[in-house]
């Protein structure tokens, strides 16, 4: 019998819990997917170089994805509906501010506010009510409207989520597109049924040409490895200069950042490595 999906058991402040937050956010094997989904979501940003941006994490958890944002060289803030989640992102230290909040009331920030936003597996549970006065159509345009408004102009918003059917996919759409964003589905890997990601990108500014979603193909982007895929990031490009996502390059974009004043997160072992996907 097949498992069933988190949002099927309930609201996500409920199921993420103290015992599931502490277990979610100490799993290795989760912690290098997020990373990965995360790393992936920055590069369909597509945020100008050399300069640090403010990004929104939406559904922030216990900030394992917004350590990859700070890695990055950016500033953050997370919001989460779960209480015991953001406890272990306080635990954890993680450099973005956070706040509590459900993403289906809206996003509470002023106009203009950030220059990008992501959201790692959290875009699904609006579409489930779990009350009587929650109307799933409704909280996604509500969602979608304020964050619209929350975003600077030409900013973009990446979702990573994992639609349970197509009408999922298409309502989830059709209320972005509602609420005045440009964009659409992103699929990686669309024939395969482990490493298959699904990422919507919205636009602000006008229709824009929808980025390419990664596969067998691509070679630029991955490498085939017993089965399993990783990205190919080598460390300096033809011009010799660090390629973009590299550690060379991270550490550079860093220090520029430090000479601007700005409060910059010193780098993990892990800043700039290459990761399976998994």
């Amino acid at each position: 019998m097949a498992s069933k999906r988190p949002e099927h058991l309930g609201p996500p402040e409920l199921f993420y819990d103290e015992t599931e937050s502490q277990k979610y956010s100490s799993n290795s094997h989760i912690i290098a997917i997020q990373a990965e989904m995360t790393e992936r979501a920055m590069e369909l940003l597509a945020l100008p170089e050399d300069n640090s941006a403010l990004i929104l994490d939406v559904g922030c958890g216990s900030g394992l994805s917004g350590e990859v944002v700070t890695d990055a060289g950016h500033m953050w803030i997370g919001m989460d509906i779960s209480l015991p989640m953001l406890n272990v992102a306080v635990e954890r230290e993680v450099s973005g501010d956070l706040i509590l909040k459900d993403m289906g009331h809206g996003v509470p920030f002023k106009a203009g506010t950030f220059d990008g936003a992501i959201s790692i597996s959290a875009l699904q549970w609006l579409c489930h009510a779990n009350a009587s006065d929650q109307n799933p159509r409704k909280r996604l345009l509500r969602f979608f409207q304020s964050l619209y408004a929350s975003l600077a102009r030409g900013a973009r918003a990446v979702f990573q989520f994992y639609p349970e059917n197509s009408d999922q996919s298409e309502l989830i759409t059709q209320q972005a597109v509602k609420a005045g964003f440009s964009g659409g589905l992103v699929i990686d890997f669309p024939n395969s049924s482990k490493a298959k990601k699904v990422f919507l990108v919205l636009m602000t500014g006008g229709p824009q040409q929808l980025p390419k979603g990664l596969s067998e193909e691509s070679g630029s982007h991955h490498v085939a490895n017993a089965g399993r895929r990783t990205f190919a990031m080598a460390s300096r490009d033809k011009k010799g200069k660090p390629s973009k996502g590299s550690r060379a390059w991270i550490e550079s974009k860093k220090e520029r950042a430090r000479k601007q004043g700005k409060d910059v997160k010193e780098s993990s072992k892990y800043t700039g490595r290459k990761r399976r996907r998994l």
